[in-house]
């Protein structure tokens, strides 16, 4: 996965609370063994009920198409578990969401996936939804993860907290899989002691 460290971009607002993965990304739009993710973002408030564009959706506002961070309200990701919810956000270029909460599987899903899921506290998230409103997509806005900042137009610096752990992975790129390689001589001297140990489970793993 591709690490995070910083970015910079436009970011867009969506303001609401509880949005669910169904509205991230369809299920209709998931069936296909080759799926497009880009398009399968926000289909159904992309567009209308006979397939054109919607121009009031915020991402498909000339200013905001090529946003790269959401800013969004309470409890962003409910719903079902659907990874492609993350995948969707990542293909549409979506690379940090500055929420108020997260539902925990979407916010693991994005960790597992090099998206940035940053919480701002009520104060915080106020102060900073009125700086993108007044931005209005016209100035960008950079997060920086190693420093744990958000800054651009309309006012200071804001802090954010991030575990050490999910900044350690997201600043290097790595899933579950990537942290477990991360400790291959310890697992490999691990087997090696085992084997010696217990030659007897190596049978049974062999099954002779």
């Amino acid at each position: 996965m591709q690490p995070f460290t910083t970015y910079t971009g436009i970011a867009a607002p969506m303001l609401s609370d509880d949005i669910n993965t169904d509205q991230i990304a369809p299920v209709m739009h998931g069936r296909g063994l080759q799926e497009d993710y880009k398009t399968t973002l926000f289909y159904r408030a992309r567009r209308r009920p006979d397939g054109s564009e919607n121009p009031d959706f915020v991402l498909n506002k000339p200013r905001f198409r090529n946003a790269g961070i959401l800013v969004t309200g309470n409890n962003f990701g409910a719903g079902s578990s659907r990874e492609s919810a993350v995948w969707s956000m990542l293909a549409g270029g979506i690379r940090c969401i500055v929420a108020r909460s997260f539902a925990d599987i979407y916010r693991e899903n994005c960790l597992q996936n090099g998206l940035l899921p940053v919480v701002l506290a009520s104060e915080a998230a106020d102060a900073f939804a009125a700086r993108v409103l007044a931005a209005d997509g016209a100035a960008p806005f950079t997060v920086d993860l190693v420093r744990q900042r958000i800054s651009g137009p309309g006012g200071a610096d804001i802090m954010f907290e991030i575990t050490a752990a999910d900044r350690m992975r997201l600043m290097e790129g790595l899933d579950d899989i990537g942290l477990t390689l991360k400790h291959i001589d310890e697992i490999a001297n691990w087997e090696r002691r085992a084997a010696a140990a217990q030659p007897w489970l190596q049978t049974a793993r062999d099954g002779r």
